[in-house]
């Protein structure tokens, strides 16, 4: 009996493992993770969110409190769009509820949204202008997908909030807040994470820049309409940039913190 016991729970790890929504919380465990390692979370709070995989009416958030550098992909709770805590222990925190469930509601393609306070792009974001500079190749190529939310209106404690900011998102990926901090989102963990690190070198670059106190040397405009056409470049084995950027982030984290899968 012993013997049957133990194949039945081998089945079932390996069932698990190969689940798409349990390949989404190793994702979204990695990317808390890897946050806080590149100096992009902020305490416990912020939030990284992802929809669950043939459940349409949920998406994924942490229980209030865990840090991020002790997420799982076993700790998240399952949260409908309504608020209630489907599965998982543990309290969601109300602003990532009314800033991400509206998101994921209303934007298909809003599969992980990823909003942070993270510090050179919340800098950029508090400067009467907070636009991105076409300075340099990162900078056109992040320019073409960001919006602009040039009103702070506190902290998001009402739906509402969340639908603005859908509203606001239309067709873009990006999004630098006002007095805030900034928002991502994409179809995968990786795309939303690949915008997320970029922008914060963007900003990061941008403002060393500034602070030199020289004048900034824009590109001329038909270079940065053939930047922005052609930015990407092909796609290899036939992944685009950002799944290969996240699964080297995913190596790195395997040798220093596997248990994040677990």
């Amino acid at each position: 009996m012993r013997i049957v016991n133990e194949a039945a729970s081998t089945r079932s790890r390996e069932a698990r493992a190969d689940s798409a929504e349990w390949r989404m919380r190793v994702d979204l465990a990695a990317a808390h993770r890897i946050a806080f390692f590149q100096g992009l979370s902020e305490g416990i709070f912020n939030h990284l969110t992802c929809s669950v995989p043939g459940k349409p009416d949920r998406y994924l958030q942490i229980p209030f409190g865990l840090h991020w550098s002790e997420i799982t992909a076993s700790c998240f709770l399952e949260v409908g769009h309504d608020g209630k805590v489907l599965k998982g222990e543990g309290e969601r925190e109300l602003s990532g509820y009314c800033i991400h469930a509206p998101i994921h509601r209303l934007i298909r393609d809003a599969v992980c949204v990823m909003h942070t306070h993270m510090p050179f792009a919340s800098a950029l974001a508090r400067l009467e202008d907070p636009k991105i500079q076409p300075i340099g190749q990162t900078e056109v190529g992040l320019m073409k997908d960001v919006v602009y939310d040039d009103h702070y209106t506190g902290p998001a404690f009402e739906c509402e909030e969340g639908e603005r900011l859908a509203g606001l998102l239309g067709g873009k990926t990006v999004m630098i807040m006002a007095n805030h901090g900034v928002l991502t989102v994409g179809k995968s963990v990786a795309e939303a994470y690949d915008s997320l690190y970029y922008l914060e070198r963007v900003a990061q670059v941008q403002l060393y820049a500034m602070w030199t106190g020289q004048r900034l040397k824009p590109l001329p405009q038909d270079v940065v309409d053939k930047t922005m056409a052609t930015i990407g470049g092909p796609s290899y084995g036939k992944k685009p940039h950002w799944e290969h950027h996240f699964e080297a982030l995913k190596r790195m984290l395997d040798r220093r913190e596997p248990d994040y899968k677990d």
